[in-house]
This record gives structure tokens, C-alpha cells and sequence, in this order.
């Protein structure tokens, strides 16, 4: 008896079958009979794309050869629907230039992308069918179904970038020098008094006494360069820029006798100053300028070179009357050593706003010492407004983008005239934030530096580079490495960089990697974590479909 049910259902479906192979109409009504598969089974969004690719199988004697077949893939989601672009289908007796299902049966497979739109994340793709025989148009009574749900875990990507703090260039001990010259007649080590007289001695006397008096100064010392001009013997002119040394030094001694502490004394000379005298005839307009430089660049023999300069006869006349008589000298040069402002005194400034009497150094490096917001951009604002220094304004829109102010960051940033890579990078997070992808991987794709190279880690997962985003992001121990992880199906590593973190995301993220293991219970723990530090991740979580096998979890 069951055998007899058997073959009369076989001869049903051939019967069906043989139907529409002679009735186009039929073809509609045993519509059950046509096969579709997609790939993926479940929808996945990349880069804002949705791909699939169907096939559609007819069995033997289905296609009538005189019908035509039009499919229109179809995305409905909540909020309206997307079609694509049809396929046609024809039987083996039509003209038209279509893809031909003959009798015998077959298929067609076609690749199709819909635009990401919120709300497709819990979107149906299907098929839908009609059919066209003598001018006239019938839809298969329903569509076929394709895929439920479409992935879409690349979004949770961090957008908020790693941003660069400009270096300051404060110094708690920094170096204050003074220099006075002393001037000597030719091959003469005398001091003469009207050279003690002299407005730059009185000024280096003058400074060492200040520093004596100032309880944030301290006389480092005073180093004593004595020199010969580059003419004559240089037997003669290495004894007369030692004694020039010795001279100097009881010269000193005079003029600061009042002074207590000045440090140590250093003494040193230079027999014959060849450097002083290129330096002066390449600041000078005598005559065969470029010659006398050339040769000092062709001759190092100082022998040589005095021989070829007084070999030009009439310049060396203007060199012994306005260059030579210059390098007969000692150079005093005075050092104090001055203590800043100390952290503890430069939070005090920054709480009573007494601001007026810092430089920008001193500002910059007070705004890291305090912990609060508030006060880094009172501090980097004045510093902005007072100096306009590039630095103030960069690192008053670093604060901003940690506040997550992006349009006072982006306005900040606009006041900034120079370009360079810190102001770049932090430019192209502002970019990244107001999703100009172009605009941000322009800013940063020529940057070296490890933020810039995570920041295009994050913009490779925007764009559905997933190998090159591991690369980029790799050893960050950032969420956007663990999701790069996650999206080229390395789960191990993904779990091991999440353990570091406890962020709403991280705890969501683990439950993605929960689901894709079948493990529902960690996946209602991680949620819970999620929804307890961003409650707005479980309304994401009703559509995801990451969790489409295991709903009672979420």
C-alpha cells in the first residue's frame, strides 16, 4: 500500500512537472519545486556593502521553452526594502539574449550588493519571481527566501582615535650665559683699562651679581677663550692666545672682585682663529670675498693659507685693517644656573589662575601636572591666547577629543597655521569621528608614528581590510585589535587581548565570540557586563543576529 502512494506521488510531481512544461502557467503553481541557496547563509555587511551570491535551480521539465523568468533579489528591512538588479531567464525556444534553463533543467547564479541602511541589520533577502509568456505577466504566488539577518559586529569598531600631545620644552634647571669680550692690540696680551670700562663687562659683572643675590640662580662658572689672529708665526701666536688667557682671567677677577661666588674659572686658547675669520669675511663685503673663502676650504695648512691670502695684496690690506684686529680677543663667557618653578609651585599657579607670569614652556608642561580637564584647557587656552604657539592650541584640542568634544577639537585645530605629522594625526581623527574616511586615511596614511598606524587600523576595519587591520593594530592591546581578531575568526587572540578590558563594548564583543561558540550562558554573563555600563547595546542586541541561536540569553 505504501509503495502505491509512493509511485502515485511520483507520478503527481511528473505529472506537475510535464504540466508546465506545457503549460508556462504551470510553472507558477509548482513553484515549490525551484531551488535557491545563498552564500553567505546569513548576511554579512563589509565597508557598508551587503553581498550575497544566490543560485536558483529549475528541475527537468520545468522551464517551458517558450517562458521567460524574470528574479529580482529583494532586501526587505525594517523601514522599506532594496531590489537589485534582475536576472533573466528564458526556455530554449525563446530569441532573446537571456540566460537559456533548458528542459533538461539547470540554474543561474548571480552576485548582487545592497548599500548599508540602518535597520538591515535584521533584514530578510529573497527572490522574487514572474513570469512573462505572450505578452503577459504573472508573479509566483510568493517570493523564495534567501537569508535572514546580515552581520554586522564590524561596526562596533572605536572611532574615537589615539590622539598626540605636543611636548613641551620646559626645563626645571635650564642655563642663563652672559658674554663680554676683551680686545688686544697686535701681538699684545695687556689688558688696557678702557677695555674693563666697556658697556658688556659691566653687563657680565653685572649679571653675576644678580645671580648672587637671587635665590633660584647659582653661578655655574665662567669659561675664558682666548685667541690670536690667523697672521704671523704660529709659534708666536700659540704664546700670545696663552698669555691672552692669563691676562684675561686677572681681568675678570678685577672686574667682578665684589662678586663672591662665581663658579669656576675655565681657560682655554686658540693659537690662530681660523673659524672667527672665515665667519667675519662671510659676513664682511671685502673685495674677493668668495676667493678668500675657497681658499680656506681648498687649504687646511694655516701656513698655506695666510700665504695665499696675502698672495691678494691689496684685500689682505683691508683684512688687517677690518678683520684681523676683531680676532685679537678673549671671550668671557659667564654661566648661571637657574632653578624653575617647581610641579608643586606650578599646580599652585594653575589653582589660583595666576597664569600672567609663566612662558609657554612653563604653561604646556603646568597643564600636565594637573589631573582635571577644566583646568588643561584653562591652562592650554591661555597659553593659545597669549603666544599663539601651535603646541597650546594642538594639545587644548588633544583634551577636547578626550572629552569627546570633537567640534571645539576641530576648531582648535583650525587655528593652527603649521602641518606636521602631530597636528595631522589629530586632524585626522576629527575626520574619523565625523566619518570623512578619505579625508582621515589623507591625513594619516604618511604618518610613522604608532598612533597614526592605529588610527589607519581602525579606518582598515571601516573599510573591510580585516588582514591588513590586524597588521596595523597589532601588540595595541587595543578593543579595535581584538575586533580585527574577531572578524578574521581568530577567537583565541581576540579573548586574550579582552581580558585586559572592561569596557561595554569589550563585554559585548566576548558575547559575539560566546555566541559564535554555542556557549549561551557566557553569552548572557557578557551582556549583562555590556548593559550595565551602556544600556543602550541591548536594543542593538534584540537584532543582532550573533545571537540569533541563543535569544533567551540576551
Amino acid at each position: 500500500m505504501r509503495k502505491s502512494f509512493i509511485v502515485l506521488g511520483i507520478a503527481a510531481l511528473l505529472g506537475m512537472l510535464g504540466a508546465a512544461c506545457s503549460n508556462p502557467n504551470k510553472m507558477v503553481e509548482a513553484a515549490s519545486q525551484v531551488q535557491v541557496k545563498c552564500e553567505p547563509a546569513v548576511l554579512e555587511a563589509r565597508a557598508d556593502i551587503i553581498e550575497a551570491r544566490y543560485t536558483v535551480s529549475f528541475p527537468a521539465k520545468f522551464f517551458h521553452p517558450k517562458a521567460i523568468v524574470e528574479i529580482t533579489p529583494v532586501l526587505v528591512y525594517e523601514g522599506g526594502e532594496e531590489a537589485t538588479v534582475s536576472k533573466w531567464l528564458q526556455g530554449e525556444n525563446v530569441t532573446e539574449n537571456h540566460t537559456v534553463i533548458p528542459k533538461t533543467g539547470g540554474g543561474a547564479t548571480q552576485t548582487v550588493q545592497f548599500a548599508w541602511k540602518p535597520g538591515m541589520e535584521a533584514a530578510r533577502l529573497e527572490l522574487r519571481a514572474t513570469l512573462q509568456y505572450k505578452g503577459r505577466t504573472t508573479a509566483f504566488p510568493a517570493p523564495f527566501k534567501l537569508a535572514d539577518g546580515t552581520i554586522v559586529t564590524y561596526k562596533l569598531v572605536d572611532t574615537d582615535g589615539v590622539a598626540v600631545l605636543a611636548p613641551d620644552a620646559y626645563q626645571k634647571v635650564y642655563t642663563e650665559t652672559r658674554e663680554a669680550q676683551i680686545k688686544y692690540i697686535i701681538n699684545s696680551a695687556v689688558v688696557r683699562s678702557s677695555e674693563l670700562s666697556k658697556t658688556d663687562i659691566k653687563a657680565l659683572e653685572s649679571f653675576l651679581a644678580e645671580a648672587e643675590q637671587d635665590a633660584r640662580k647659582q653661578a655655574k662658572g665662567t669659561d675664558i677663550i682666548a685667541y690670536a689672529s690667523p697672521d704671523g708665526p704660529l709659534d708666536l701666536n700659540t704664546g700670545l692666545s696663552s698669555n691672552r688667557g692669563k691676562t684675561a682671567k686677572d681681568a675678570l677677577t678685577k672686574a667682578t672682585r665684589k662678586v663672591k661666588s662665581q663658579g669656576v674659572v675655565n681657560v682655554s686658547s686658540i693659537a690662530e682663529d681660523w673659524d672667527g675669520f672665515r665667519e667675519l669675511v662671510a659676513e664682511s663685503n671685502v673685495p674677493d670675498k668668495d676667493l678668500i673663502l675657497r681658499v680656506l676650504s681648498m687649504y687646511t695648512d694655516p701656513v698655506v693659507r695666510e700665504r695665499e691670502i696675502k698672495n691678494m695684496s691689496k684685500v689682505y690690506q683691508i683684512l688687517a685693517d677690518k678683520v684681523l684686529p676683531e680676532l685679537r680677543r678673549a671671550r668671557l663667557v659667564a654661566q648661571v644656573d637657574v632653578s624653575n618653578y617647581s610641579d608643586e609651585e606650578l599646580v599652585a599657579l594653575v589653582r589660583q589662575n595666576n597664569l600672567e607670569a609663566l612662558d609657554v614652556e612653563a604653561l604646556l608642561y603646568a597643564a600636565t601636572l594637573v589631573p582635571d580637564n577644566a583646568s588643561k584647557i584653562t591652562v592650554y587656552g591661555k597659553a593659545a591666547q597669549k603666544f599663539n604657539n601651535w603646541r597650546a592650541y594642538n594639545n587644548l584640542a588633544y583634551v577636547y577629543l578626550a572629552e569627546g568634544r570633537t567640534s571645539d577639537a576641530k576648531t582648535a585645530l583650525a587655528k593652527i597655521t603649521t602641518e606636521n605629522d602631530i597636528v595631522n594625526t589629530n586632524n585626522g581623527i576629527v575626520a574619523l569621528r565625523e566619518g570623512r574616511i578619505q579625508d582621515a586615511e589623507r591625513l594619516l596614511i604618511s604618518i610613522a608614528t604608532p598612533q597614526a598606524r592605529e588610527n589607519m587600523g581602525a579606518i582598515a576595519i571601516i573599510k573591510g581590510s580585516y588582514t591588513d587591520a590586524v597588521t596595523k593594530l597589532a601588540n595595541t592591546g587595543s578593543f579595535n585589535e581584538a575586533l580585527a581578531g574577531v572578524l578574521v575568526k581568530n577567537y583565541d587572540k581576540a579573548s586574550n587581548i579582552l581580558k585586559n578590558l572592561d569596557s561595554a563594548k569589550a563585554h559585548y564583543l566576548n558575547a559575539v565570540i560566546a555566541a559564535r561558540n554555542g556557549n549561551a550562558s557566557q553569552v548572557a554573563a557578557e551582556l549583562q557586563r555590556a548593559y550595565a555600563q551602556d544600556a543602550s547595546l541591548k536594543t542593538r542586541a534584540q537584532t543582532d543576529v550573533e545571537f540569533a541561536k541563543v535569544k533567551d540569553s540576551i
